[in-house]
């Protein structure tokens, strides 16, 4: 019978560093800035075991394990942990909340120095660039010189790729999940809609609400949105087909009683209870603005993380980053003369994969990062 991994069963406490300053790409300036933080597992003596797991849109840090204040379980807990993918008795997993979010590193919601009241729509313009560069110091609070390997899905993929093109000496290792190279028209349009919906909302007052009432209802339809995109119309049917809930008290006749308009509801309502809207405007602004190539070709770009390890994972019913996507990257790696690995999985989940196909992603990663641990340490375990 084979043995189930372990947990973390013990409570994980977020941890916070302050930088004193960090220059975005805009040019301007975010001083001090507050990067919150959780780790995992032990750092080895030559500091050569760590990895940097980047978070998706509304993610934290808190990849794993039970939350200290809340008790909750991290958002990829299945991943994370003794015996796991990525393996906790082997591997220092660090994770951090970006800057711009809104679960303790700075961000719209923070203080502006200058006022002493929230930045509102008065906090800098960020990039995935500008996350990253935050993410740089929090290694470097380490003292670590060179990332076993930087991962990631979605957002958090983005983040692994900028780390390679932008600190390729920083690093061993890609491992990038269901993302891509830069948004497409309708990935864009997807989310201007959402943008649109915060902006619209009666409380929003131009993004300076925290007196106040909260943007609720355009945030959560925001959520709904992006929501839809994270499924698939397979995995749709399954969960919920054209069921009916029972009919509504009110009697509407436009009510939500259908069983996946229910769903969304539910969503985008719990959602704005740990979301500032605020930082989905800026992070998916970043996201869409972001251009792994820029204005050179993507072969081009990649070109300086040649000595680096690529895997890439996507999923064949994802239509929010499709699969063409990610053979676009791996075509631009070998391009570049990189190694790459790359795995389209079969999965009904849609985007919403990278978070559920656990099984797979667990064969597949552990096996890349021994790969990549073993060169790095091609002697070690020879005498055992």
């Amino acid at each position: 019978m084979n043995e189930q991994p372990s947990k973390i069963t013990e409570l994980v406490k977020t941890q916070y560093i302050t930088i004193d300053r960090l220059t975005l790409e805009s040019g301007e300036v975010i001083a001090p800035v507050i990067l919150a933080y959780e780790t995992y597992g032990q750092l080895n003596a030559d500091r050569s075991n760590a990895v940097l797991i980047c978070h998706a849109l509304t993610g934290d840090a808190h990849v794993a394990g039970l939350n200290a204040a809340t008790g909750k379980p991290g958002w990829w807990d299945t991943m994370v942990g003794p015996g796991k993918a990525f393996n906790t008795d082997e591997h220092f997993i660090i994770c951090s909340n970006v800057i711009g979010g809104c679960q303790g590193s700075t961000g719209p919601a923070s203080p502006n120095p200058a006022t002493g009241e929230p930045y509102g729509l008065d906090f800098p313009l960020i990039t995935i660039g500008d996350m990253v560069e935050a993410q740089l110091e929090l290694v470097k609070h380490f003292g670590i010189d060179k990332l076993l390997a930087v991962a990631g899905g979605s957002m958090g993929g983005m983040q692994a790729l900028v780390w390679a093109v932008n600190h390729p000496e920083r690093l061993n290792s890609v491992i990038a999940i269901a993302t891509t190279t830069h948004h497409s028209p309708q990935q864009i349009a997807f989310n201007e809609v959402g943008r649109q919906s915060i902006m619209a909302d009666p409380h929003f007052n131009n993004g300076r609400y925290y007196d106040g009432k909260a943007p609720e209802r355009g945030l959560a339809m925001a959520r709904m949105v992006g929501h839809i995109t994270y499924m698939s119309d397979a995995s749709m049917a399954d969960k919920f087909g054209r069921r009916f809930r029972e009919r509504r008290e009110d009697g509407a006749k436009l009510g939500t009683d259908f069983e996946v308009a229910g769903y969304l509801q539910y969503k985008g309502d719990s959602f704005v209870k740990r979301f500032d809207a605020n930082s989905y405007l800026y992070l998916t602004r970043a996201i869409d603005l972001y251009d792994l190539a820029g204005q050179k070709s993507l072969p081009d770009s990649l070109a300086v993380a040649r000595n680096i390890h690529f895997m890439v994972l996507a999923f064949k019913s994802d239509w929010l980053y499709p699969a063409h996507q990610s053979r676009e990257l791996v075509r631009g790696c070998k391009l570049a003369g990189i190694d790459v690995t790359y795995c389209e999985i079969n999965s009904t989940y849609g985007h919403d994969a990278f978070l559920l196909e656990v099984d797979e992603e667990t064969h597949l990663i552990s096996h890349f990062l021994r790969k990549v641990s073993r060169e790095l340490h091609p002697t070690e375990g020879l005498l055992s």
